[in-house]
């Protein structure tokens, strides 16, 4: 039997996804999963603010209630699904400490780690890459890799979120020729954390899922293991593409994909 998951959803707390979190417990149930992760945005923790960005992540003062929320929601439907807690976290180097000691507090059933700024500039930015050289190119690629990679032996997180998102808006980002990529895979490799098909790419200009093809290629090779998230911020994109991912992963070569329960990775056939 294919065990159905989908580990990336969001809801109307971050500000830019529409629904409550029962939408999507109860979306999911109709389409068959057996699964359903809740990974809304992080608070900015380092910020004086409550809501530093209101239509980016939740409020601070919306994380223990969302918690609760899905807590609730877990044992709602623990006899039709399997609610899974978890969050997706932004990863700051300097503030790795912060958030690693707000997380541990609660019951996470795994934690995705995105990286969300390069150079404190938003990857999504549309113009960000404009009037850049080459070189600078290279060089931004180089740091979005390089925070990864940190954020990969940071210990904090199960999962690694969109790998190559910055070419959502840019997709000349894929040809910026550097080696870093297959260091970082290596690297995650050696970490034992897994990275998401994330089918949230292909609403972008980019066109496909996180990551290309040629990274899940590379990822087999260091045996990285990989997971799926849908990313959706409503409720009917849950599972988008869950088995045109599988097939793919088929092609590539994968046998096996993972989901997390209490942190654990737990491995199943695809």
């Amino acid at each position: 039997m294919t065990i159905k998951f989908d580990l990336h959803t969001h809801h109307h707390r971050c500000g830019h996804a529409v629904g409550e979190i029962e939408d999507y417990v109860g979306q999911a149930i109709d389409y068959g999963l057996h699964y359903i992760g809740i990974s809304d945005h992080s608070p900015y923790f380092y910020s004086e603010e409550d809501q530093l960005y209101p239509t980016i992540a939740m409020a601070k003062s919306e994380f223990i209630p969302y918690i609760e929320e899905v807590l609730r929601l877990k044992e709602k439907y623990k006899d039709k699904i399997h609610v899974l807690l978890g969050i997706e976290s932004d990863f700051f180097p300097n503030y790795q400490t912060l958030y690693r000691d707000e997380y541990l507090l609660h019951p996470f059933d795994y934690i995705i780690g995105s990286v969300h700024y390069v150079y404190d500039v938003n990857i999504f930015k549309k113009g960000r890459w404009d009037g850049l050289t080459t070189a600078e190119q290279v060089k931004v690629k180089e740091q979005y890799y390089e925070l990864i990679q940190q954020s990969a032996k940071s210990g904090m997180f199960q999962i690694l979120g969109h790998i190559d998102a910055m070419k959502g808006f840019y997709p000349a980002f894929s040809e910026i020729k550097t080696d870093m990529i297959e260091n970082t895979l290596k690297i995650i490799g050696e970490a034992n954390v897994a990275i998401e098909i994330n089918t949230s790419g292909k609403t972008k200009d980019c066109g496909g899922w996180y990551p290309a093809d040629d990274i899940l290629e590379r990822a087999l090779f260091y045996d990285v293991k990989v997971t799926f998230g849908s990313d959706s911020h409503k409720p009917e994109r849950i599972c988008d593409d869950f088995d045109l991912v599988r097939e793919r992963l088929k092609e590539i070569g994968f046998k096996e994909w993972a989901y997390f329960v209490e942190k654990k990775m737990v491995m199943t056939d695809l």
